[in-house]
């Protein structure tokens, strides 16, 4: 080790001493049964050689990985074809030593860092690879006004770049985790991909203890709860006909507007918050015809299941009432609608004593040197893992950026190496890091 190398881990170590006490502070005043064996694990960690060089080289990475981010960003993954952008993220598994990565059946890139304890505990850390938008969208990286902006460029190739940058530094470093680290780049996390990855990844391997997505950028925000979520295509069809030759039919667009009418009149509660939007709408053929067809796409969500589901009973009838309305006022039983369940995420929901939230909280605030932790709720990958009663986060990336899902989605590489650092050491909490601390991750009972 050379003397400059030396010099940056003993000051690194003194700025993280100082986050410690903050730590135990924390802890203290939010788990006194549960935070003293976190905190040693952290203070042992942070004693670590060579922890404090892997986090060091992940900050001079930094750069690396930020031109990583625009290589990954400009391979189009659109939905349900993200194999172009997989096979690309196969090939950097594979020259970072997974030898053994592979494809899955559902499209995931799947590679396995094997710890010392047999398999047991095994974490999983992911990031997806698939955007919301359409194929054909232009996804060239253009710099503009400070930032760089392109599509995807935040959700998810930074997630994807920053844990490319991960295992580069662990590998570099040997650090020998006791518990196996699965690294995984999902499919199917966006738009209608109904989280197809992440539930082929819990089908085919039932000994996965705990799970963490790397998705969204600010680090001191932590997704503990899962947003349900229920999608709807709602089909109104109808004999049609001439506007004037054959006025007194009913008309699937007028029972599409009386539906929406309705679910527009809707009260749902704030806490736990829960939402509904008709999302799209389209149908008939010309302005002069009754039409014969309509179609609405219908998006509820809650952060509570049983909110969902009292939501989506009443939003369903309302529809049903609708059609049943037009029928009558045309004295016709003619109109009918066809309900289509197209998405659907779980709710859920991880306890702040959890060891995985615990250890999220305990990472950040050494990484950030204090700023306390937000827990929130969303609807990411982790909506399956916290569904089936599974340890799971999610965490951000690194960097600021915004416009998420548009065109104009920008990205500024401010502090970005902080996210793959506290990736790191909320791995090594959960993990163990061998001869210096267990796994605070337990190993189910049902899968042991």
């Amino acid at each position: 080790m050379n003397k400059n190398t030396s010099t940056k881990i003993r000051l690194a170590r003194a700025a993280f001493a100082a986050a410690l006490a903050v730590i135990a502070t924390q802890a203290r005043a939010e788990t006194p049964s549960s935070g003293s064996g976190m905190d040693a694990a952290t203070q042992a960690l942070l004693a670590s050689a060579t922890v404090m060089k892997t986090l060091a080289d992940i900050k001079a990475d930094d750069d690396t990985a930020f031109a990583e981010q625009k290589r990954i960003t400009e391979i189009p993954a659109p939905p349900y074809k993200e194999n172009v952008r997989a096979e690309y993220y196969l090939k950097r598994f594979q020259e970072l030593g997974f030898k053994d990565a592979a494809i899955d059946g559902e499209g995931n890139v799947i590679g396995l860092r094997k710890g010392s304890g047999g398999g047991r505990p095994k974490l999983v850390v992911s990031a997806h690879l698939d955007t919301v938008f359409p194929e054909g969208t232009d996804v060239a990286v253009r710099e503009s006004e400070g930032a760089v902006r392109a599509p995807g460029i935040g959700d998810d190739a930074r997630g994807l770049a920053a844990m490319l940058s991960l295992i580069k530094s662990m590998n570099a470093n040997g650090v020998a985790t006791m518990g196996d680290v699965m690294f995984v780049g999902t499919v199917g996390e966006e738009e209608l991909g109904n989280l197809r990855g992440v539930k082929a990844l819990f089908r085919d391997h039932a000994d996965i203890d705990g799970f963490i997505s790397i998705d969204g950028l600010g680090i001191t925000r932590v997704v503990n709860q899962a947003t349900g979520s229920h999608r709807y295509e709602m089909i109104f069809r109808g004999p049609g006909g001439h506007s004037f030759q054959e006025f007194g039919l009913p008309s699937a667009i007028h029972a599409m507007g009386r539906a929406v009418a309705k679910i527009a009149d809707l009260q749902t509660p704030s806490d736990p918050k829960t939402t509904f939007t008709v999302g799209t709408v389209s149908g008939g053929t010309s302005v002069n015809a009754i039409a014969s067809e309509a179609r609405m796409a219908v998006d509820m969500r809650s952060n509570s299941t049983e909110e969902l589901l009292k939501l989506e009973a009443r939003l369903l009838d309302l529809v049903k009432q609708a059609v049943a309305e037009e029928n009558a006022r045309w004295t016709s039983d003619q109109l009918s609608v066809e309900i289509k369940l197209i998405g659907d995420r779980p709710a859920g929901i991880v306890a702040m004593d959890s060891p995985i939230v615990q250890a999220t909280q305990r990472a950040v605030t050494a990484i950030t040197r204090g700023p306390r932790v937000t827990f929130a709720g969303s609807s990411t990958d982790s909506n399956l893992a916290m569904s089936l009663g599974i340890p799971a986060v999610t965490i951000g990336g690194g960097g600021e950026g915004g416009n998420w899902h548009s065109r104009n989605e920008w990205y500024k590489p401010v502090d970005a190496y902080l996210g793959p650092q506290n990736a790191l050491l909320t791995i090594l909490m959960l993990t163990g890091l061998d001869g210096v601390t267990k796994p605070a991750l337990v190993v189910r009972p049902a899968a042991k």
